[in-house]
C-alpha cells in the first residue's frame, strides 16, 4: 500500500483509533455523573487487557494510540484484526503486533531511563517517522539535499524585532481595538463541520462561548451528537464514535479546551499565557511573527502564529503529553469577517494525530444571551459500533 493512501485510512480509522495495545469497552461502566473534582477514569478501570499503559487517564490513553498510529503510519486494523472493525470486543484481541508494541513501549521507557534520567528523549517517532519499518541506512539524498530547517519543539526567543506586547497589540487593532474586543461577551456560530470522521460529509455544528472561558462545540453527527465543553474549569467530551460515552478531558487536552476558550475572547491572551518568546517560522512559504507562552509556568508550550501584513492570528499550535510522547494540535484560522464591529474566523481547519476537521461558519451572532446549560457537564453519549 503506498504510504499515501495508508496515511488517508489512517486519518478515517483514527476517530476510532485503540490501535497496539489491546482493548474492550468494560461494558455498563460509565463515568460517574459527580463534581468536577472526582478523579477521572483510567485506562485500566474502562478498558480490558491493558497491560503496558495502566494507570492514565482515559483521554490520554486515546492520544497514545493517535501517537503510535502517526509514528507507524499505521492504522486500527492494521494491528487488530479486521473483525475489530466492527465490534468493540475484539480489540482485546492479542497480535503479534500488539505484542511487539508491548515490547518497543517499555524498551523505549528503559531507554529513557537509563540514558536520560526518565527525561522523554526516544519516542516511537524518533526512529520510525511514519514509516512501520525504521530506516537504519543513511539516505544520502536526505543528507545533500537543501532542507528548510524544521521549526523547534521548543522557540529559543530571538532579540531585536517586534515584542510579544507590540505583536499582540497589532492583532487586537486588527480585530477591531480594544475597547470593541473587551465589548465582545458571547457568541453563537452556525455552519458545517466534515473531516474523517464524517467521510468527507458536511454536516451541521453548533458553537457557544461566553466570557470569561466557556466554551461548547456541538457536532451533529448521523449517529448521535459530539458534544465537547469546557464550562471554565473542567472539560469533556460525549461522543458515539467513542469507547466511553463520555470522556473527561485531563492534562494537556483540558489546557487546549481552557485555551480555545480564551482565544474566543482574545483580549486575555496576554494575561492567559506567561513566559513569552518570540521567533519568525514559515507558513506558505512566507515568514511569518510566532509567539510562543505557556498556561502554567514550567507548561507545554502553545504558539500563536500572526499574518505579518494584517496581524490577524493564522495558527494555534498546542501540545499534551501521552505515556509515550508529546503529540500537538494545530488549528488555522481564515476567513476573518465583521461580526458587530470584530473581526472572527469563519474557517478553521483542526489537525491533530488522529483526524482533520474543518468548520465552515454560516452565522455568527455576538453578544447574544446563552443558557447555562450549554456549558455544564454533557450527558453521556449513547456508543455504538466502531
Amino acid at each position: 500500500m503506498r504510504l499515501g493512501l495508508r496515511r488517508m485510512i489512517l486519518g478515517a480509522a483514527g476517530t476510532i483509533c485503540l490501535c497496539l495495545l489491546g482493548i474492550v469497552f468494560v461494558r455498563g461502566q460509565a463515568p460517574a455523573q459527580g463534581g468536577a473534582a472526582q478523579k477521572p477514569i483510567l485506562s485500566d478501570q474502562a478498558f480490558k487487557n491493558i497491560q503496558v499503559l495502566k494507570g492514565i487517564p482515559v483521554d490520554e490513553f486515546m492520544e497514545t494510540m493517535g501517537f503510535f498510529a502517526a509514528s507507524t503510519g499505521m492504522n486500527c486494523t492494521d494491528c487488530h484484526t479486521d473483525e475489530s472493525g466492527g465490534d468493540w470486543s475484539k480489540y482485546a484481541d492479542d497480535t503479534p503486533l500488539k505484542q511487539k508494541a508491548r515490547m518497543m513501549v517499555v524498551m523505549v521507557q528503559g531507554l529513557n531511563r537509563g540514558s536520560f534520567g526518565g527525561k522523554r528523549m526516544v519516542t516511537c517517532w524518533t526512529c520510525h517517522r511514519g514509516t512501520t519499518t525504521p530506516r537504519v541506512i543513511p539516505d544520502l539524498s536526505v543528507q545533500y539535499s537543501a532542507l528548510w530547517d524544521a521549526e523547534p519543539d521548543e522557540i529559543v526567543p530571538r532579540t531585536g524585532g517586534a515584542t510579544a506586547d507590540q505583536i499582540l497589540g497589532k492583532y487586537i487593532q486588527a480585530l477591531g481595538g480594544a475597547q470593541r474586543v473587551s465589548n465582545l461577551t458571547s457568541f453563537t456560530g452556525k455552519g458545517t463541520w466534515e473531516g474523517y470522521d464524517t467521510g468527507f460529509e458536511k454536516i451541521p455544528v453548533d458553537i457557544y462561548a461566553k466570557a470569561p472561558d466557556q466554551r461548547t462545540t456541538i457536532v451533529h453527527q448521523r449517529d448521535g451528537d459530539d458534544v465537547r465543553t469546557f464550562d471554565g474549569r473542567a472539560g469533556w467530551l460525549a461522543a458515539p464514535q467513542r469507547p466511553l460515552p463520555l470522556i473527561e478531558l485531563t492534562g494537556g487536552n483540558l489546557d487546549g479546551a481552557k485555551l480555545e476558550a480564551d482565544l474566543s475572547f482574545p483580549v486575555r491572551i496576554q494575561q492567559a499565557l506567561t513566559d513569552w518568546g518570540v521567533d519568525m517560522a514559515m507558513i506558505d512559504d512566507k515568514q511569518v511573527p510566532v509567539l510562543q507562552g505557556r498556561l502554567t509556568k514550567g507548561g507545554l508550550p502553545i504558539k500563536l502564529y500572526f499574518d505579518p501584513a494584517s496581524g490577524l492570528l493564522l495558527r494555534m499550535v498546542r501540545y499534551s503529553n501521552t505515556a509515550i510522547g508529546t503529540v500537538p494540535t494545530q488549528v488555522d484560522y481564515s476567513d476573518y469577517r465583521d461580526v458587530s464591529g470584530v473581526k472572527m474566523p469563519f474557517h478553521w481547519v483542526e489537525t491533530w494525530t488522529d483526524g482533520r476537521s474543518t468548520i465552515d461558519l454560516s452565522e455568527l451572532r455576538a453578544n447574544v444571551p446563552i443558557d447555562a446549560a450549554r456549558f455544564a457537564k454533557p450527558a453521556p453519549a449513547k456508543p455504538i459500533s466502531p
